[in-house]
């Protein structure tokens, strides 16, 4: 069994998520007391938090390809990073490694390939919704129509991430603002949303 690299804590409610689904899926894949073998690395979201506030994206690189070095030390085959934002700095996390990174991106393009998905929403923090380096991957490698929501319902996604999701907040109205962005997608074509944020 190949050990699985986690580059986790943003947030831990997050990287929480990534853990069980992966022992979870290892358990139902091979029985008994089976469970994945994993290196992790947890960083302290608050600092990577100020610098993406900062838009320090050399600073949360730095940081995280030290995690990353670390988590190939401790015998990782290949690596995970368990944030949607973050793959935004990926190609430099890559590039600092010799472990291969699972691009989070593609896993999800490829499955919306398989249900036969062309246009497809996107909810995430604003660096996911509004900058490139996701939707354009979608976009250029796998053929895919992105829809973002207007600028008003970004701000409401994303301050519901940082506010209440990564805090482990769940409120009645903001699942219900969420469910109308939703709806507001598919009525302008999506066919399928990305909960492009581990927290949503």
């Amino acid at each position: 069994m190949k050990t699985i690299g986690l580059l986790g804590g943003m947030s831990w409610e997050s990287t929480l998520g990534y853990y069980r689904e992966i022992n979870e899926g290892v358990s139902h894949a091979l029985g008994g007391l089976h469970s994945a073998r994993i290196a992790m690395y947890s960083v302290d979201f608050e600092q990577i938090a100020t610098l993406q506030a900062a838009g320090d994206w050399e600073g949360t690189a730095d940081t995280l390809i030290e995690a990353a070095k670390n988590v190939q030390s401790a015998g990782a085959d290949c690596l995970l990073i368990c944030t949607n934002t973050m793959h935004k700095i990926a190609p430099e996390i890559a590039a600092a490694v010799q472990i291969p990174i699972l691009h989070i991106a593609d896993a999800t393009a490829e499955v919306l390939i398989d249900e036969g998905v062309k246009t497809v929403g996107l909810l995430g923090t604003a660096f996911t919704m509004e900058q490139g380096f996701y939707k354009e991957r979608l976009k250029k490698n796998y053929g895919l129509e992105v829809l973002v929501p207007n600028k008003t319902d970004r701000e409401i996604i994303h301050r519901v991430i940082y506010q209440e999701l990564c805090l482990g907040k769940i409120e009645s109205g903001s699942r219900a603002a969420y469910l109308r962005i939703i709806n507001a997608l598919s009525d302008q074509g999506a066919e399928a949303v990305i909960l492009g944020c581990t927290e949503i």
